[in-house]
């Protein structure tokens, strides 16, 4: 895989984009609460929506990421990008599926709304980097200047260093902000025939956690298992991050190989979202 300069990625203070993206972050941190979060999960986990993956991937034709500085293309071009990338340096089979659908948690926005965040309109609660509710917000997320709008940071229960939380209870234990992670996540766990690798998991729920694996916050709260989360993701990272271009890719023309990958970890049936 050929890599770009990583400074032309994540440049938050390109003209072109700012005032869209800034205007994302300061509606996400100001409404991503602790409360917030457990009611998206109480709404949207309810596994009750067939669908197959490939049509998955055919929604996201539909969707592109508001919060994205690096790329202007329906969001299945980053997927099929980040694969194709991952197949070209010939990593193991389940981790170029892992690239084609670690996205796929976005076609929430089908069912999604403009309150919830979750709509093409409204993406606060579907897309962004994410950080932990029910504790201090840090100064390594996007646009800090924001954090002060966030209601729990003036409660007394979400405002401290730990929060909620014990040290050391392990990233799985967190509350992460609601988004396309954790949704498709929860989504594939609950889906009987998954067999996708811890690793591959492990990279679908945290590749949007950026003030964790790429900044260094919320240490306090790792476990000895979580050394190796952050190097699953960090090392997927480059594939997610790195591989964004302008080229075209065909769904189609890439189904006759992928689709037998999926087969082979997730099966034949649908996916109930």
């Amino acid at each position: 895989m050929e890599v770009a300069e990583k400074k032309e990625f994540r440049n938050y203070d390109q003209s072109d984009v700012t005032a869209a993206v800034r205007e994302h972050y300061r509606k996400m941190r100001m409404n991503q609460t602790y409360d917030y979060v457990q009611r998206m999960k109480a709404k949207y986990l309810t596994f009750d929506k067939p669908m197959s993956l490939w049509d998955a991937m055919g929604k996201l034709n539909a969707l592109i990421d508001v919060s994205d500085p690096d790329l202007n293309l329906p969001n299945v071009q980053h997927l099929i990008q980040s694969a194709e990338a991952l197949r070209e340096d010939k990593r193991p089979d389940w981790m170029q599926l892992v690239g084609l659908i670690h996205d796929l948690g976005k076609v929430m926005y089908l069912w999604g709304s403009d309150e919830d965040g979750t709509s093409q309109d409204e993406q606060w609660g579907l897309v962004g980097d994410i950080f932990v509710v029910g504790a201090k917000l840090p100064d390594t997320c996007v646009y800090p200047e924001f954090n002060k709008l966030n209601a729990d940071m003036n409660d007394p229960r979400y405002n401290t260093e730990n929060g909620v939380y014990e040290p050391g209870c392990g990233i799985d234990n967190l509350q992460l902000a609601w988004g396309h992670d954790e949704y498709f996540f929860q989504v594939l766990k609950n889906h009987p025939t998954n067999t996708i690798p811890e690793a591959g998991m492990t990279m679908v729920r945290y590749h949007s956690f950026y003030p964790w694996h790429n900044e260094g916050s919320y240490s306090q709260f790792e476990a000895e298992k979580d050394q190796q989360y952050k190097e699953w993701v960090l090392d997927f990272n480059k594939y997610d991050l790195y591989t964004k271009s302008p080229k075209i890719y065909d769904l189609d023309e890439v189904k006759d190989y992928y689709l037998p990958i999926a087969e082979k970890y997730l099966g034949k049936g649908p996916i109930y979202w």
